[in-house]
């Protein structure tokens, strides 16, 4: 678990890391600016920006309580890791409780009875996909890196997803690179860095430990049995 300490650096940089890439992502949902790509979509993305149906602003709330959901399961994941370290028992009641929760949500959500038959085609492979890699696959992956490395580190991870979306929908979808997006994409990566930074700091200064258990050569405590030799 992280520690905070106001005194050290190490422990103010991730503070400030953190709060600025929040910040990023705030500034890639709620602020668009003027559309910066060379092809000529901009009536088609003012129309979408500017329709009666269009909630962006409520899907930006939604995806920051998710932000917010998915950093507390990250601590609660790894207080469950120091007590008891078997990740893929973890795993499957977290797997187990997915299905269970998606279930009952879709079952009170999907009321058109044909969407439950069972369709041989793409869907299929979407749904084994995101079975396998988007669930099984990721949580695992998931836990494995916050026993290794602590919540901190994967959760900051969490804001790069939307610069890399951002840029794989720019490339393969062909939406509008906007002035928010860039500004955004590049606090994000800035905050990142800036909590990396001070990871590697916090690391650097604990002394590392003999695996044998003995005190290095250079202390200067005396051994037990040593000193009663000289008495």
């Amino acid at each position: 678990m992280e520690k905070l300490d106001w005194m050290s650096s190490s422990s103010l940089a991730k503070v400030v890391g953190t709060v600025v890439s929040i910040g990023g992502a705030f500034i890639v949902t709620f602020y668009n600016g003027p559309p910066l790509s060379i092809v000529n979509v901009v009536p088609k993305y003012l129309l979408i920006l500017l329709s009666p149906h269009s909630r962006w602003i409520v899907g930006g709330f939604f995806l920051a309580g998710e932000a917010l959901t998915t950093s507390l399961i990250y601590i609660v994941k790894a207080m469950v890791l120091r007590d008891y370290p078997v990740v893929l028992i973890m795993m499957f009641f977290t797997n187990l409780f997915v299905a269970v929760t998606s279930a009952l949500l879709a079952l009170v959500a999907v009321k058109e009875p044909e969407s439950w038959t069972p369709k041989l085609g793409s869907g299929w492979v979407a749904v084994v996909y995101s079975t396998v890699v988007g669930s099984v696959f990721r949580f695992t992956v998931i836990a494995w890196c916050i026993q290794k490395r602590g919540p901190l580190y994967v959760a900051m991870f969490k804001p790069l997803g939307i610069v890399f979306a951002m840029v794989l929908g720019v490339i393969f979808l062909g939406d509008p690179l906007c002035l928010g997006s860039l500004i955004g994409a590049i606090v994000i990566v800035g905050g990142f860095y800036v909590v990396m930074w001070g990871k590697a700091k916090e690391e650097k200064a604990v002394e590392p430990i003999d695996q044998s258990g003995f005190l290095p050569s250079s202390s200067n405590k005396i051994p037990l049995l040593a000193a009663r030799s000289d008495v």
